[in-house]
């Protein structure tokens, strides 16, 4: 059955000229139909130089509203619009701009991870592989609003030597991962090499070797020699990992429940085969933004890909200059 899905999903993106995006945290399946597959700032950079006019992000919704932001003109689609984030759950629009009015000559930096109503109202985006290089293009004298997750924003703040007021938002996944259980698992693997993603609590980030992006991970794996690593991510990387180092054993990092597979990421896997054959053949479910909305969120990601691409910026003095493009 899979193989003449996987022959539909071909035969649709030529007739309908569309690329898919697939996120590292889906299934092997998806990614492997894939013609882009990596992490969010990766996949945001591969929407907007499609020349495709139907893309069709498996993700989750916020990243499909991220490339539907950097190409208005174009069909952005997903496969399950229930695709959601406990990250953006956990950061309405209104109380996040409650929290900015607190501080408002801060500068808001927001994670990726978030809706397209909070970057309306956000200075600039990050993600996790880009977010220390936009920290220091921020000017030394500005105070730094951070959200909505706070242990990667503790974890920048130890990397930049810059302090942050930080939003109390978390990802339902990455908190799971056992400290004590992981200490445990390294004494009974004390070849292992232990590589976490900065959205896990500091306790877990204390005991690993190397911390970064999903694609920091994955380079990890592919560069370093060793034959064992122990991995506190979303399962779905397991794959691009597997493919480029069939060598390597590659451990799960114990989670609170070990009856659970709590390092799933129940709204990545929403998404599938049949979903995304679904959606190639009938448009739907589209990706729209009010066009007010998506011209104000804009500013934050245009940032993000001009800092990035080592291109000046202008910060706003405060919270006033940004609401004023309301």
């Amino acid at each position: 059955m899979s193989s003449i899905l996987v022959q539909k999903i071909q035969q649709l993106k030529k007739e309908k000229n569309a690329v898919v995006l697939a996120h590292y945290y889906q299934t092997g399946d998806i990614q492997d139909i894939a013609d882009h597959v990596g992490d969010s700032f990766y996949l945001a950079k591969m929407g907007q130089k499609s020349q495709a006019d139907v893309i069709l992000l498996a993700g989750v919704v916020f990243m499909a509203e991220s490339v539907k932001i950097l190409n208005p003109s174009k069909t952005v689609l997903v496969p399950d619009l229930e695709a959601g984030c406990s990250l953006v759950k956990g950061a309405p629009a209104a109380r996040y701009r409650q929290w900015r009015e607190q501080h408002p000559d801060g500068i808001c930096v927001t994670y990726i991870n978030s809706s397209a109503e909070v970057k309306a109202i956000s200075d600039v985006i990050i993600t996790s592989s880009n977010a220390a290089q936009i920290i220091e293009a921020i000017p030394r004298d500005r105070k730094i609003l951070f959200g909505p997750d706070q242990h990667l924003g503790r974890f920048l703040m130890k990397e930049t030597g810059r302090n942050f007021e930080l939003w109390p938002g978390a990802c339902e996944v990455h908190v799971l991962f056992n400290a004590k259980q992981l200490f445990e698992l390294k004494l009974d693997h004390p070849d292992a090499v232990v590589i976490a993603h900065p959205e896990c609590d500091e306790s877990v980030l204390k005991l690993s070797d190397v911390v970064g992006s999903t694609s920091r991970l994955l380079e990890e794996v592919q560069k370093n020699p060793a034959k064992k690593f122990i991995v506190a991510t979303e399962t779905g990387i397991f794959h691009q990992m597997q493919k480029s180092r069939p060598d390597a054993q590659l451990i799960q990092a114990p989670v609170v429940d070990k009856n659970c597979l709590c390092n799933d990421c129940p709204y990545m896997k929403l998404n599938s085969l049949e979903k995304i054959e679904q959606a190639l053949r009938t448009l739907k479910p589209e990706v729209s933004l009010e066009a007010s909305l998506r011209q104000r969120a804009q500013i934050s990601l245009d940032r993000m890909m001009a800092i990035t691409s080592g291109q000046p910026v202008q910060w706003p003095k405060n919270f006033s200059e940004v609401i004023a493009q309301f």
